[in-house]
């Protein structure tokens, strides 16, 4: 999976982190039970503290995307289900996208410009 901020971008760095994270979780990279790296780990290859990547991994804990154990890390909940409106909603813009020419990296860039 490949992790990446911009340290110019205006998002908060945990944010960017957050969304990462779903991506990976949205394209199936990271399936449930996936372990997440150590987050001083992830801090030192995206140059952020690892607070930083402390504080992204605690609010997908809190939104129930990820669950700790102790001396098993960061994983990917078993129990990760995105809201139905939200699931309905990005199925529709899915193939209207197909119907458009629109493939899977011109989709998820359009995406993330909007959020």
């Amino acid at each position: 999976m490949r992790w990446e901020v911009d340290h110019s971008s205006g998002e908060a760095l945990p944010l960017q982190i957050v969304a990462c994270v779903r991506r990976g979780i949205a394209s199936g990279e990271l399936a449930v039970g996936v372990q997440l790296p150590p987050a001083a780990e992830l801090g030192a290859a995206l140059s952020v503290d690892r607070n930083t990547v402390l504080a992204a991994y605690r609010k997908l804990r809190d939104e129930g995307v990820l669950e700790f154990r102790r001396g098993r890390g960061a994983r990917v909940a078993a129990a990760v289900t995105e809201p139905a409106p939200v699931t309905e909603a990005a199925r529709a813009l899915v193939a209207v996208a197909r119907r458009h020419g629109l493939g899977r990296a011109e989709l998820l860039r359009l995406i993330e410009k909007m959020t």
